[in-house]
Formats: C-alpha cells, sequence, structure tokens
C-alpha cells in the first residue's frame, strides 16, 4: 500500500537497480545538506488556530495570471529516462491533469516539443518551464531557448548553482557516468531488477539529451552528453550578463538556486520575475544550510517585490504549509514525483501529486485556514522560531 511519497520511495528502491535509484536518492560528499533539508522541516512545527470557518478550504494559487491546483509543482528532474522510457513525458502528463506546472530540465530526455504537447494532451491550460543550464558553448542554450519560446513554455528558469557539479559519492561508486560501462555487479543488478531492465530494453535504446541539439538526432557528441550529465558549465555567466538571456526571452525569467538575502536582493533589483530558493535537493554543496531555514531571510530581502519558490526536501503536505508559512509562494518537489513516476508511471507521480493535495488542504483545514493567503509566520511554532514568528 503506498499512501504518501515515502512509501512510493520503498516501492521504487525495490523495483529500480541501485545506480538508477542511487542517482535519484543521493547527494553530494556525506548527504548532510540532503539530511538537513528534511530534518530541519521536520523541526518545524505548525500551530493551529481553532474555531475558524474553513468548510471553502482553497489550496490553489495564482501566479503569474494562472490558477495552480495547489501551492506545489514538480521541479527539474533531469535524466528521468532513467527511472522509466519518456519519463519526462510521464512527468508532464501528471502535472497537468493535476492542475500544477512542470519544470522540464535541461538533462531531459525527450523532445521539449514533445513534452509540451504531452501536457497540452492532458490540459489545454498545462503550465510548463523550461530549466536551463548554461553549458561553455552558449549556442545550445540559445537553441533550447528558442525552441522553448516556439513550443509556448510559460517561463524560463536559469539555475545558478551549478558552477561546477557536487561530488556525488554514490554515483561515482557506482560508475555512473556516461558513457556507461556495465561491470559485472551491474550486470547482476539489472538481473535482479528484471522488470526495469525489460522496459529499457524494449525502448531500444539507452536514454541520451536529445535537447542538446536543435534537430532531432542531431550530432550532439559522447562529450557533450558527458559534459551535462557532470554539469560542466559555463563559469563566466555572471548578474551582468542576464540582459542576454532578456534579449532571448520576454516571459517570465526565474533564477534557481539561490540560498544567500543579498543574492535574493540583487535579483530582485535586477528585473528576474521570481526566484526558487534552492540547495539543488543536497546535490551540490553538502555544507549548504537546508533551504527551510534561509527562506525567511530570502523573503525579507524580496520584501513583496516578485514570488519566492523553494524546493529540496518536501515530502509532505504539511511541509508545503510550512513553507508558506515561512513567506514561500509554492514549494517544488522533485524526488517524491520520481518516485511516483517509478512505481506507476504516469498514475504514480499522479497519485503523488494528489496526495500532496489532499495533505495540503487538510493541513489548512486545521491550522484554521481557508485560503493559502491566511498562512502566515503566526501558524509556526519550534526550537528555531522567534517570538514574532520568524526562523532564528
Amino acid at each position: 500500500m503506498k499512501l504518501n511519497a515515502n512509501d512510493h520511495r520503498r516501492h521504487a528502491r525495490r523495483r529500480l537497480p541501485r545506480f538508477a535509484f542511487d542517482y535519484v536518492d543521493g547527494g553530494a560528499e556525506d548527504e548532510r545538506c540532503l539530511r538537513r533539508n528534511c530534518d530541519d522541516l521536520a523541526a518545524l512545527h505548525l500551530l493551529p488556530q481553532v474555531l475558524r470557518d474553513t468548510r471553502n478550504a482553497d489550496p490553489s494559487i495564482t501566479v503569474f495570471g494562472q490558477r495552480w491546483a495547489m501551492p506545489c509543482g514538480i521541479a527539474p528532474i533531469g535524466f528521468s529516462g532513467l527511472v522509466r522510457p519518456h519519463g519526462d513525458l510521464l512527468l508532464a502528463r501528471a502535472a497537468a491533469a493535476e492542475g500544477v506546472p512542470f519544470v522540464l530540465s535541461t538533462a531531459s530526455n525527450d523532445r521539449l516539443e514533445a513534452v509540451r504537447e504531452a501536457g497540452l494532451a492532458r490540459n489545454p491550460q498545462a503550465q510548463q518551464w523550461l530549466q536551463l543550464y548554461v553549458m561553455s558553448d552558449r549556442a545550445i542554450a540559445e537553441q533550447l531557448v528558442r525552441r522553448a519560446r516556439r513550443a509556448g513554455f510559460g517561463a524560463l528558469v536559469l539555475t545558478v548553482d551549478v558552477a561546477v557539479s557536487g561530488m556525488r559519492e554514490r554515483d561515482v561508486r557506482n560508475g555512473f557516468k556516461l558513457p556507461f560501462r556495465f561491470t559485472p555487479s551491474t550486470l547482476l543488478d539489472l538481473a535482479l531488477h528484471p522488470a526495469w531492465s525489460l522496459s529499457m530494453a524494449r525502448q531500444g535504446r539507452s536514454p541520451s539529451f536529445v535537447n542538446l541539439s536543435e534537430t532531432e538526432g542531431g550530432g550532439d557528441s559522447a562529450q557533450l552528453q558527458a559534459a551535462l550529465l557532470a554539469r560542466s558549465m559555463d563559469r563566466t555567466l555572471v548578474w551582468e550578463q542576464l540582459d542576454w538571456l532578456r534579449r532571448l526571452w520576454d516571459g517570465p525569467l526565474i533564477l534557481k538556486g539561490l540560498l544567500h538575502p543579498a543574492d535574493a536582493e540583487r535579483a530582485a533589483c535586477s528585473g528576474v520575475d521570481a526566484i526558487v530558493v534552492s540547495n539543488h535537493g543536497g546535490r551540490q554543496l553538502d555544507a549548504a544550510p537546508s533551504t527551510i531555514s534561509v527562506l525567511p531571510r530570502i523573503v525579507d530581502a524580496v520584501a513583496g517585490r516578485m514570488p519566492v519558490f523553494v524546493d529540496s526536501g518536501f515530502r509532505r503536505g504539511s511541509d508545503v504549509v510550512k513553507a508558506l508559512a515561512a513567506g514561500a509562494t509554492a514549494a517544488f518537489v522533485g524526488r517524491a514525483a520520481v518516485w511516483g513516476m517509478a512505481t506507476g508511471a504516469e498514475a504514480g507521480c499522479r497519485s503523488v501529486l494528489a496526495t500532496l493535495r489532499d495533505e495540503i488542504a487538510r493541513t489548512m483545514i486545521l491550522v484554521g485556514a481557508d485560503a493559502t493567503a491566511d498562512i502566515t509566520a503566526r501558524h509556526l511554532s519550534g526550537p528555531s522560531i522567534s517570538e514574532g514568528g520568524s526562523l532564528v
């Protein structure tokens, strides 16, 4: 029985070979940041207010003029085709059917045009954003942005916390890199997971980063594929060059990967439309703080000038409500969505999203909030909360 995201995680662990599960599940170095994300959320409590009229409790929000069914979306997930064939399509369909946004990763394994069509087939109002990595050859980013604009993606999410890849020791120990080489232990692992192995064999090819080239099947080299997996990015990209993206993209521009209030302040002054407080799910700097611990200071720095989203460590609807109480506009989930997709394809991912929506609505009622706007810092309690309701 799968009642929550962690139930899906346990089933995913049984279905996936170790290298695939560890790729999704793992973090950087000692994985302390990964654990802090969840532990710091768990340490926060929600303080209910009673005798409130919550008969019309509504978890929906409006962002950039569009309605979300709940203050939650699917974060960009690279190499989702490793979990199931056409994983990007499955995630996009699930998000569209559940009325929440889906952010497609640059490191996706399905063409962005196909992903857009898959979402629209489930919901004509499907909200899809493109996450952008800027590699040393900026022409790759430029063609991605042009195609996303033509396809009708609603926002561009520039990830800014990958100047160099975090040291993901699980992947190193598993020999997970491109081109992938099979070892005796890997072959045994595949034999012990026949359902996954058969699904990959039916696909007829290994997942690759198909959006690196403007044309389908275009000549993106093995070296370029490996560079994206290793997140070998353009380390000369600085604040002053955001105008380069603005010339290419006239829709909402979102910066993902901010943890410092000074960066949030600079983003607000640079004409950025929103930010995502993120430590990349604990996969980059292991010494980084949890996102929930820095969220209130970043919200204060932004001072209402733009939406502040957050990700990393969110597993329950109550976690999302805690983020709203700390000032976030919405929270994004990554691993939870992938675990659902691993266990049940599109239906499994929809199950995770529906559970999150139900948990958010139930938590709202229990804390006495009829709308997401009613959730404020007065609902937060815990050892790291000041008398004024902010995190310290």
